[in-house]
């Protein structure tokens, strides 16, 4: 999802009235940021609190048949931290941090109860034949959704049986993870003991498709899209006919879902003494026939998915907590992933490991003086290799760095260039050369995710 995919944020053709009112009863973020540009290394950013720099993981990595690379046993995650205050964490969607029963399956690194896709290559498709459930310390199972059957696109590379385009739809994917999590509150809300939930959702990502329902907003009386048209044909993602509609629509049904989620909280009276934070794992995507333009997705931020530039990294994030964050406030502090562990582990009164975060407790409730970042450092290694810093209010991105680790760093000055269309780093030498001993201080060597070429050989980390 895109900054500017949000009423709340400016969107003006995508229907989010549940997000605008979580802004309007909470705060809402300006200069926030993902942990990467890719979902794998973005989730492993917000889990650890480490930037990609020092993160286990880097990048999208396939393990074949089912599974991403995992976070290894070492890795303290925000769940095991919140253990540490007798939290029960439940995660539901797409985990993306390790297969089934793999050191790095949710269930053994903290939670005690996982439902939906552990695979990102599975998680491509809203009609499965099945999901994943586990609990702590059991074996995963796979759960069939029942009436659902798909074509098997797997190929040697990229394998996900019982995943691919649809041939019978019956059982919505994110329909039924959603009824799991709020079963969760549910029952967690009548426990004297705290509890962890964390809803990594699909939506909107590729393949574009939701149930019949999620569209009538976007099409008209003879069921056709109230959008100019760029049918897209298949291939590695679902076919679908009316991508922008169906953006939309998958845009407003996860909007659905939140006001699902606060129904919950306030049927069950624990709504005082719940924060929900909401954002994005990277900027919005061109898969399956999206085309991030037509909803001006990226707010006219450079780049987009996969990019370092600001339209690829820039995030929403809105905090809602009433009667501690005060309703209808607006933080421009600059903040990012790993900020969420050190923020959660201070709300819950235990020690958090090392980590690259902020708290910002101190400005979601407007307690003491809050801590800020020196800078915001980004790797990835996919792509020619790529690397951004922000300092203040410049930023410095320098690509291709696989090839040449001395390739040349481009500079903007964000409070007068927000898009990145001046590179003005032949006027100020001295800070190129600032920002370039930063990044070089920000990255920890990884053979599993080199990032120059001296590194095939580096330190495993």
């Amino acid at each position: 999802m895109g900054l500017g995919d949000i009423g709340a944020y400016g969107q003006e053709r995508i229907k989010t009235p549940n997000l605008d009112q979580m802004a309007e009863e909470g705060m809402r973020f300006t200069r926030h940021y993902s942990g990467s540009t890719v979902c794998a290394p973005s989730r492993a950013v917000l889990m650890t609190g480490l930037h990609t720099g020092h993160s286990p993981i880097r990048g999208n990595e396939e393990i074949m048949p089912i599974g991403q690379g995992p976070i290894p046993t070492s890795t303290k995650t925000i769940a095991e931290v919140l253990k540490k205050a007798d939290y029960t964490n439940a995660a539901f969607g797409k985990w993306g941090l390790g297969a089934p029963d793999s050191e790095g399956a949710p269930t053994k690194q903290g939670f005690d109860y996982f439902y939906g896709y552990n695979d990102q290559r599975r998680s491509h498709f809203y009609y499965p034949e099945f999901l994943f459930r586990a609990e702590t310390g059991e074996p995963a199972d796979r759960v069939t959704l029942e009436g659902n059957k798909v074509k098997d696109t797997s190929t040697p590379d990229f394998q996900h049986p019982g995943s691919g385009p649809p041939i019978k739809k019956s059982v919505y994917s994110q329909d039924a993870i959603m009824e799991e999590a709020l079963t969760f509150i549910d029952e967690q809300a009548n426990e004297e003991q705290p509890f962890f939930a964390y809803l990594p959702l699909n939506l909107p990502h590729a393949s574009l498709a939701v149930p019949e329902r999620a569209l009538k907003p976007y099409i008209d009386e003879e069921g056709n899209s109230i959008f100019e048209e760029k049918p897209f044909p298949g291939g590695g993602y679902t076919e679908q006919p009316m991508p922008r509609a169906t953006y939309a629509a998958m845009v407003t049904l996860f909007d659905t879902y939140v006001g699902k989620i606060f129904r919950k909280l306030k049927e069950k009276g624990i709504e005082q003494n719940t924060l929900v934070i909401f954002s994005s794992d990277n900027g919005p995507h061109e898969e399956g026939g999206n085309d991030p333009s037509v909803f001006n997705s990226s707010k006219k931020l450079r780049g987009i998915k996969r990019d370092l530039y600001e339209g690829g990294i820039r995030a929403p994030m809105i905090a809602w907590w009433p009667g501690k964050v005060q309703a209808g406030s607006k933080s421009d502090l600059i903040s990012s992933f790993q900020d969420i562990m050190p923020t959660l582990a201070e709300l819950a009164g235990v020690e958090v490991p090392e980590n690259d975060g902020i708290s910002l407790v101190a400005e979601l409730i407007d307690k003491g003086e809050q801590p800020k970042h020196d800078f915001l450092y980004w790797e990835f290694p996919a792509a020619g290799g790529k690397q951004a810093l922000r300092k203040g209010k410049w930023k410095a991105v320098r690509l291709n760095v696989k090839e040449d680790s001395d390739a040349p760093i481009e500079l903007y000055d964000l409070d007068k260039d927000p898009s990145e269309q001046h590179n003005i780093a032949s006027k100020h030498p001295d800070k190129v050369k600032e920002l370039a001993e930063l990044m070089e201080q920000a990255h920890k060597p990884s053979s599993r995710f080199p990032l120059f070429p001296s590194e095939k050989n580096g330190d495993n980390i």
